[in-house]
């Protein structure tokens, strides 16, 4: 998993590298300032010569300077690369969601994947700065300090064989004590994460409804969910730096009382006392600085599976080892199709389909919700893989195809109609990124789009809001047909794509399809008779089935689901 994420590292190997290097600068030049004081002591303060006071005294002082100048070094190093490795480690994560196919989309919820995306990689990034500066200086500092304090006096040294397990054991019992709350915290962002999103994304809704007490119900609860983990995660946490005081003052006490001992014996001199007590505040300083490192990793061990997960997550559908690059044309067949969304599934969504379309063909799809309408279509692009048979576009199988080219003939407007924020044009271009402004116009005349564009101000150049919310329904569909439009496909799938658009504009959009695009494949999803009437063949889902088949004459006389919703649209709305 370390080795996954350390990846991300990349350009920033030399800063990573850097700051520890400096650290361990720091820290030597701390390990040599005790020495020097004791001789600062021994030979110029305790017999008054002031030639050695200015000599030790002033290799202090540039201990002290250098170690001053490492510290910031590191330091500088460690923000450069942490902030970079979180760059490049968000910029990887953002890449691998791109690969992803829809049942990988369907794995991860959108607000997990944000938050994995924020919050997950900056508590990396800190974690991140932290190790490459602290854990190398905890180590480095804890054996050098041992050694020179074991140099001084291994009597008063042994304390430390009790004081170090001790820590340890204590340390163990906090980290084994909260890893299971921060594992639960960063799930529960994930739920605020939606309540916000859904909030937000249907807010007039909410207050259509005056549903904002309720909203504001359900997001303190779970905003209290975490306040109430991370409170109870801090309060066990808490015990560390008493336990950290405790060991620190007790090594001292009783340094002190041996020590003293020591020095009326004459084994030790007043200088190398006064050393020990500033190897053992290192030492366990030292400790304490280790016991935060291992806090912050028992924080970032949840963020680190998240977006391990994430960076490691095989898209469902692969390439082949030798891609067909070029859609002949545009015909369509159904091999003893089956399909279900996962091996878990207690039944198949969709079930033995055999059909073949011809190119040019225009094909209307009804049935009513649940019938499995756009699983039937998103199966041609391959956003889904059959189960079992196989889809064949331009008479080749399409997971012999290389995705980009298969989608690149397959147009598809999807029953979510999504606009980004940004200008009309850039919205379009998602289309055709070189369109022309005669070819979008063109698109935009067929989809019945120009007329309501050009009554804007800026015409193309009206901003769109994200997620297109400062256009009606229907004028978010036009778009989007538009969009899909400009790419010249030879497949056109609408998902239900005029719902939101009157009947007559419905009726000029198809005479437009007919007139304008002959030779491409045309598959309708509706809801409306008319909108599938004139079709030269007309297909009715039922369970994930093909109930009937053929054009509207036909149906009328063999198709008692298709009689029913006929007569239930046009007689019904007749009287």
């Amino acid at each position: 998993m370390i080795k996954t994420l350390a990846r991300s590292i990349r350009e920033y190997k030399w800063a990573s590298l850097g700051s520890p290097i400096c650290m361990v600068g720091e820290v030597t030049m701390e390990i040599f300032i005790p020495l020097v004081l004791a001789e600062l002591l021994r030979q110029g303060i305790e017999p008054g010569y002031m030639p050695a006071v200015w000599k030790y005294g002033g290799l202090l002082a540039l201990c002290a300077l250098c170690s001053l100048a490492f510290g910031v070094a590191s330091a500088f190093f460690a923000a450069y690369a942490s902030t970079g490795f979180a760059r490049n480690l968000r910029h990887d994560m953002f890449a691998k969601v791109q690969t992803y196919d829809f049942s990988n989309i369907d794995k991860f919820s959108t607000s997990s994947i944000v938050t994995r995306l924020t919050s997950d990689v900056a508590t990396l990034q800190m974690t991140f700065q932290m190790s490459i500066r602290m854990i190398f200086r905890t180590p480095v500092m804890l054996v050098m300090a041992l050694v020179m304090a074991f140099r001084i006096s291994p009597r008063l040294s042994l304390i430390y064989c009790v004081t170090l397990p001790l820590l340890a054991v204590g340390l163990f019992a906090l980290i084994k004590l909260v890893h299971p709350i921060f594992e639960r915290v960063f799930k529960t962002y994930d739920k605020l994460n939606n309540v916000v999103q859904e909030n937000v994304r249907g807010i007039r809704v909410v207050k259509s409804f005056v549903r904002e007490e309720a909203e504001m119900k359900k997001f303190d609860e779970t905003s209290n969910t975490i306040y109430k983990d991370f409170t109870k995660a801090e309060r066990i946490m808490a015990f560390n730096n008493p336990l950290m005081q405790f060991a620190v003052y007790a090594s001292i006490i009783v340094i002190s009382y041996l020590g003293a001992k020591l020095v009326v014996g004459g084994e030790i001199d007043t200088a190398a006392l006064t050393a020990m007590f500033t190897y053992t505040s290192q030492i366990l300083m030292g400790l304490m600085m280790m016991s935060m490192v291992f806090v912050m990793f028992t924080m970032s061990r949840a963020p680190m599976r998240r977006a391990y997960e994430l960076l490691t997550e095989e898209p469902a559908l692969t390439q082949p080892e030798n891609p067909v690059t070029e859609v002949k044309d545009g015909s369509i067949t159904f091999e003893n199709v089956s399909f279900r969304y996962s091996k878990e599934a207690g039944r198949n969504a969709l079930d033995n389909i055999n059909l073949h379309i011809d190119a040019g063909m225009t094909v209307g799809i009804l049935g009513g919700t649940g019938s499995s309408k756009s699983t039937f279509v998103q199966l041609i692009p391959r956003l889904y893989d059959a189960t079992e048979g196989c889809v064949k576009v331009g008479g080749v199988d399409v997971r012999d195809y290389h995705i980009t080219a298969l989608r690149d003939a397959v147009s598809m407007v999807l029953q979510k109609n999504v606009l980004f924020s940004g200008s009309i044009k850039d919205n379009l271009r998602w289309g055709n990124p070189d369109a022309t402004d005669e070819e979008m116009e063109h698109a935009c005349r067929l989809a019945c789009a120009h007329d309501f564009i050009v009554s804007f101000p800026d015409g193309y150049d009206t901003h769109i809001e994200q997620g297109g919310t400062n256009v009606s329904g229907g004028q978010k569909q036009r778009l989007c047909i538009a969009r899909a439009l400009l790419k010249k496909p030879k497949i056109l799938i609408l998902d239900d794509s005029t719902s939101a658009v009157d009947t007559r504009t419905d009726a000029l959009i198809r005479k437009a399809f007919a007139e304008e695009i002959p030779g491409t494949t045309k598959l309708i999803i509706a809801q409306r008779v008319a909108s599938v009437q004139e079709a030269d063949l007309i297909l009715v889902l039922d369970g994930g089935k093909i109930a009937a088949m053929g054009n509207h004459e036909t149906l009328l006389q063999t198709s008692e689901i298709y009689r029913e919703v006929y007569e239930s649209q046009v007689k019904g709305g007749e009287e």
